[in-house]
């Protein structure tokens, strides 16, 4: 039975039997969990948000799942499971190295499998994924359903750290600290300013109300639904 708001789990698997078993045991153990069936159309999946995890096989028809896993990497941080019969040492190095969080090899039990996600997802930042939105840390990169956002390395460290604490009142203090790494004097207007022009980028390309403003501490993360542009 499907939990309102879970997490969600996209296994994506050729072989249909198993797919259907997967999500079976994995919306028993409360996730969201769907199925597709190729690895050609789950860019565009993932782009569009509202995926926390990735069960990936590695032989899949159109385009497999070591280069998926890489293509994925390119600009999102989405946790990612190979599952694979190939069990030999290097190919379970070659399926880390693409990026993978974790591999499981082929024949496997359902109830690891659901372990295994549910501690992947236990080890991710409180503050990922927001659904549509995704960050590459080392670029210092930012996408919205997939659309790369036009930002200031400022800009970028603000949304790190208001993203990474959702829910979370940070004073303009907190936030002058990490974005200014010199420890620079800077008023709080100059971050009022930057907080206005990031919140305006992610409202145009579909991230609506996703900052708020906490009256005399700072700005908080809402972490809301994306909204589709």
């Amino acid at each position: 039975m499907n939990v309102p708001h879970a997490q969600h789990v996209l296994v994506v698997e050729d072989e249909q039997r198993l797919a259907r078993l997967l999500v079976s045991y994995l919306q028993a153990a409360g996730y969201r969990a769907s199925a597709q069936h190729d690895g050609l159309s789950v860019q565009a999946t993932v782009a569009a948000g509202d995926v926390d995890l990735i069960l990936l096989d590695w032989m899949l028809p159109g385009m497999d799942g070591l280069s998926l896993c890489r293509a994925l990497r390119a600009n999102s941080d989405i946790p990612i499971i190979m599952m694979t019969a190939r069990a030999q040492e290097e190919d379970r190095l070659d399926g880390l190295d693409s990026g993978a969080d974790d591999y499981i090899c082929k024949p496997f039990s359902p109830r690891e499998v659901v372990a295994r996600v549910r501690a992947v997802l236990r080890r991710r930042p409180a503050g990922t994924p927001t659904p549509g939105l995704q960050i590459d840390d080392q670029g210092m990169r930012a996408f919205v359903h997939g659309t790369e956002l036009a930002l200031t390395p400022v800009e970028f460290r603000l949304l790190k750290r208001l993203r990474d604490a959702p829910g979370k009142a940070l004073s303009r203090d907190d936030l002058r600290t990490w974005v200014y790494e010199d420890r620079r004097i800077v008023h709080d207007r100059t971050i009022d300013t930057h907080v206005k022009n990031l919140r305006r980028k992610l409202e145009e390309a579909g991230l609506a109300e996703a900052i708020s403003a906490v009256y005399g501490v700072g700005y908080r993360w809402e972490a809301r639904s994306a909204q589709q542009p």
